[in-house]
């Protein structure tokens, strides 16, 4: 691990649980990829906002619905 990769993920772990009230542990457990879609702004052409229903069947397929 690289000294600039510790010392940008220790930041991020202190940023994202203000930010975002995600716990430590959320914070571990995500990809770069979705630290990113949560961090980054819409912009014109972007996806649609996740539905609910779409939300609770990712959740049902997880285990948490």
């Amino acid at each position: 691990m690289s000294g600039s990769f510790a010392k940008g993920a220790a930041r991020l772990a202190g940023l994202v649980p203000r930010l975002l009230g995600w716990t430590p542990a959320a914070f571990w457990q995500a990809t770069p990829s979705e630290l990113a879609a949560v961090l980054s702004p819409e912009g014109p052409g972007e996806a649609a906002p996740l539905a609910r229903s779409e939300l609770e069947r990712m959740m049902e397929q997880d285990g948490h619905g």
